[in-house]
C-alpha cells in the first residue's frame, strides 16, 4: 500500500499533472469570459442586426418534445467565438515565444571582416 501511495504521489506532483490541472482551470474561466462575450454583448448585437431576434428562444414543438433549436445555434456561436479566441491567444503566445528564442546575429569580427574583403576583392578580380 505504501509503494502505491508513494507511486500516486509521484504521479500526481510530476510537472505535466500539474500544468493540466492548471490549463484546465484556465481553459473553464476563459471559456466563461468568452460565453459572457457571446451571451451578452455579440449575440444582442447580432440579434439586432437581424431584427430582434433572439437565437435563445427558436423552438418548436413535436408532440410533447420541445426541439430548442435555437438553443444549440447559440452553442455553435459560443463553440466558434471560443475557438477563434484561443487560436489568437495560441498565436500571440507563438509570436512571442519565437521572438525569444530568436537570437540577433553576432557582429562578425576583425579577422571575419578582413577575409570577407578578401573574398571579395578576389571575387572582383575574377569577374573583371
Amino acid at each position: 500500500m505504501k509503494n502505491f501511495i508513494a507511486e500516486f504521489k509521484i504521479f500526481a506532483l510530476r510537472g505535466n499533472v500539474l500544468d493540466l490541472a492548471v490549463g484546465v482551470v484556465i481553459g473553464a474561466a476563459f471559456g466563461k469570459i468568452v460565453s459572457s462575450l457571446v451571451d451578452y454583448i455579440i449575440m444582442p448585437l447580432v440579434g439586432l442586426i437581424l431584427g430582434g431576434l433572439d437565437f435563445s428562444k427558436l423552438s418548436f414543438t413535436v408532440g410533447d418534445a420541445v426541439i430548442k433549436y435555437g438553443a444549440f445555434i447559440q452553442s455553435i456561436v459560443d463553440f466558434v467565438i471560443i475557438a477563434f479566441a484561443i487560436f489568437l491567444f495560441i498565436k500571440l503566445i507563438n509570436t512571442l515565444s519565437r521572438k525569444k528564442t530568436e537570437e540577433p546575429e553576432p557582429e562578425p569580427t576583425v579577422s571575419e571582416q578582413y577575409l570577407e574583403e578578401i573574398r571579395n576583392l578576389l571575387r572582383n578580380q575574377n569577374q573583371q
